[in-house]
């Protein structure tokens, strides 16, 4: 065998006389930073590049701000300067100011000591006297509300507006629009809001024939308190806002469901004329017979209830049923009944399910019902709050079918399982029959007017349905037992919400309608205790009013409980917004009309004012805000619901107006969308 071949290797190197070993110096680091960088791919070397350009412009850019915090930190530490020498009794000189020498002045010399050289060169300089600090003038906060044109002219309230006017400072371009006769406007992020609102009414007559002169020149005209305002120009003021908000709708929603009064146009929920239908028995009470006439013109030539649109059974029972019921029964036109039979009769497939609870929804060109997309259950509030129309209905048609429907829908809930000390969960199901999602018990959405239609009911059936009592009285109890709570500091009353065993003090506006209510039944016969809550409940509801620096209250509050606490009303700022809502001044109007106190009525008026300062639209209509906190910016959403003429305006005109008998409430009961219908004559 052959020995395998092996193969010899030679290592080599070969250096030249420039070359050098490696260290580490900083030139041969340089070069292995090159060589990594080199290394890098295109891409790597591009994204690196960019990240530094990146950061050297935003430095370029926070520059300014952040000298402007150094110089701000320097500003600080010189003020702090000047107030250590304010404690030493002694202050540098200012820049810029001259010096003065006190010629009188000898200093005095220390006997039998030697001095220093350097106190004597000291003692040696004039003395200078140390002028003062200068003061720092501070503008006092104003307590006043509204943007800064708004605040310009102060609120009736402030004892500065009492006591003297300032004089009147406007530049040349307001002046020029008030020589016309228009008012000066101010911006709210895109909004103009009217800067002087119709809030004062016009002048009275004793105000036209008073011998108060003219104010001085150079003065702003007084603005009149509250208890100056007759109540005949109250009632005109809201006669007024119905006109402005009715001029808003006719011009840009004519025919349609709401207006959009920011961008003057209008917004579709069932397209039937939702505002149009719900304010029909308003402007007949407010007696605007021209809007009325007009309104009437396009029911009769345009209201066609034959359209493939799916409604919900609810909102236009209470808004379109109960409107025209409520109209027919103001006016005796037939019209209105026959507009009435019409929607009533396209709303009964909603009846057609296994447990005989209604759908909420219904097709009305169709004849065909469903539940909600997202679920088969029903909230409670719809399905027992459309008892009063469909109830009426039968009455004026001798059509028992209406009627037996819905008092199938309260017979079951009357003996369901599932309440809590006569408080019902928020949602029953259609299928089975049954409540679902137990153990939320509210008073809020969604259960509301569950509590209102059990007393409404048993008045309009002339008080013969002792089922309906019961469950409204042992609800009421409920109430009073689980829901009620006092807040701190002021110790107000409130209704919060049930969440499995747990209080939460949290409470809806929509809430506020209880203590008219209380108060009705209470006039009924009904326990004493019952009006002293509703009084209790109603300086609550007005807090939540009077505590915002709007004077308008938000959708939701959240009450304190703690001991220590500052304010009793808090707001999160989901829940800022208001909607222009009614039950307020709803039960307002009930509390006047059964205690006759002024107050009530004075509240009221305060209300409507807020809403004249902070919704009014000036080419016609009022939208809902979405910060009650902010008077500056309360952001305007564009939105004017149908129930502001439906219900808001006319139970402000109700509360304000002498007229007892206009509506009596020993004649009408309210749904619970403000049409009065007639409380039946008993069987005796």
């Amino acid at each position: 065998m052959y020995s395998p071949v092996r193969k010899d290797y030679v290592a080599l190197t070969l250096r030249d006389q420039y070359s050098h070993n490696y260290t580490n110096g900083k030139q041969w680091r340089r070069q292995s930073c090159w060589r990594k960088w080199k290394q890098l791919s295109r891409m790597q070397r591009s994204l690196i590049l960019f990240l530094l350009a990146l950061l050297l412009a935003c430095g370029i850019i926070t520059y300014p701000s952040l000298t402007q915090q150094w110089r701000g930190l320097s500003d600080r530490a010189s003020e702090d300067e000047w107030d250590a020498e304010d404690i030493k009794g002694i202050r540098p000189i200012p820049p810029g100011a001259v010096p003065k020498v006190n010629p009188d002045y000898v200093p005095e010399v220390v006997p039998q000591k030697v001095v220093p050289q350097e106190v004597i060169q000291e003692l040696s300089r004039p003395i200078v006297p140390i002028l003062p600090k200068p003061l720092e003038m501070k503008k006092p906060l104003p307590n006043k509300r509204g943007p800064p044109v708004l605040q310009r002219r102060g609120n009736a309230s402030d004892p500065e507006v009492k006591e003297k006017q300032e004089p009147a400072q406007k530049n040349e371009g307001v002046q020029e629009e008030e020589k016309k006769g228009e008012k000066p406007l101010i911006s709210w992020r895109g909004t103009v809001i009217e800067a002087e609102q119709a809030t004062d009414p016009p002048p009275s007559v004793q105000e036209k024939e008073g011998a108060a002169g003219p104010s001085k020149a150079g003065e702003a005209a007084p603005l009149p308190a509250a208890a100056s305002v007759s109540p005949e120009d109250r009632v005109e003021a809201v006669r007024e806002a119905f006109r402005h908000a009715w001029k808003g709708y006719k011009e840009f929603a004519w025919g349609h469901d709401e207006l959009k009064p920011i961008t003057k146009s209008y917004g579709e929920w069932f397209g039937l004329g939702l505002t149009l239908i719900d304010a029909l028995d308003t402007m007949w009470i407010l007696g605007l017979k021209e809007e009325f006439e007009e309104a009437r013109t396009w029911v009769k030539e345009k209201l066609s209830f034959n359209k493939n649109v799916d409604v919900n059974l609810f909102e236009s029972t209470i808004r379109i049923l109960g409107g025209l019921l409520s109209t027919y029964h103001l006016t005796g036109d037939e019209l209105f009944l026959d507009k009435a039979k019409d929607i009533g009769s396209r709303l009964m497939p909603a009846f057609k399910t296994p447990s005989k609870i209604p759908f909420s929804d219904v097709n009305i060109g169709k004849g065909t019902a469903r539940p909600p997309r997202w679920t088969t259950d029903s909230t409670v509030a719809e399905v027992t709050s459309i008892q009063l129309e469909f109830r009426e209905l039968s009455r004026l048609t001798n059509d028992p079918q209406y009627q037996a429907a819905v008092d199938e829908v309260m017979s079951r809930v009357h003996i369901l399982e599932g309440k809590h000390d006569g408080l019902v969960p928020m949602f029953i199901n259609t299928n089975s029959g049954k409540f679902t999602h137990r153990g939320i018990y509210t008073l809020g959405a969604r259960a509301d007017s569950y509590y209102e239609y059990l007393l409404k009911q048993w008045l309009q059936g002339a008080k013969t349905e002792t089922a309906l009592l019961d469950d409204y009285l042992q609800a009421i109890e409920g109430v009073r037992k689980n829901l009620l709570r006092k807040t701190q500091p002021s110790l107000l009353t409130f209704v919060g919400e049930l969440s499995h065993g747990r209080l939460n003090p949290k409470m809806d506006h929509l809430v506020c309608f209880l203590p008219g209510t209380l108060a009705l039944g209470a006039h009924n016969g009904l326990p004493s205790e019952h009006m002293e809550l509703a009084i209790e409940l109603m300086e609550t509801c007005h807090q939540m009013y009077a505590q915002m620096e709007t004077g308008l209250s938000p959708e939701i509050a959240h009450f304190n409980l703690q001991p220590h606490s500052r304010r009793d009303v808090e707001v999160k700022p989901a829940d800022r917004h208001n909607l222009l809502r009614p039950e307020t001044v709803e039960s307002l109007f009930y509390l006047y009309r059964y205690t006759h106190d002024s107050k009530y009525r004075d509240w009221g008026w305060e209300i409507l004012q807020s809403f004249n300062k902070y919704t009014r639209v000036p080419t016609g209509g009022y939208t809902s805000i979405s910060n009650v906190r902010d008077p500056v910016s309360p952001g305007p959403r564009d939105k004017m619901e149908s129930f502001f003429l439906g219900e808001t305006l006319k139970y402000l005109f109700l509360l304000l107006s002498d007229d007892e008998d206009l509506i009596s409430l020993d004649k009408y009961v309210f749904n619970t969308e403000a049409h009065p219908l007639p409380i039946w004559p008993s069987a005796s």
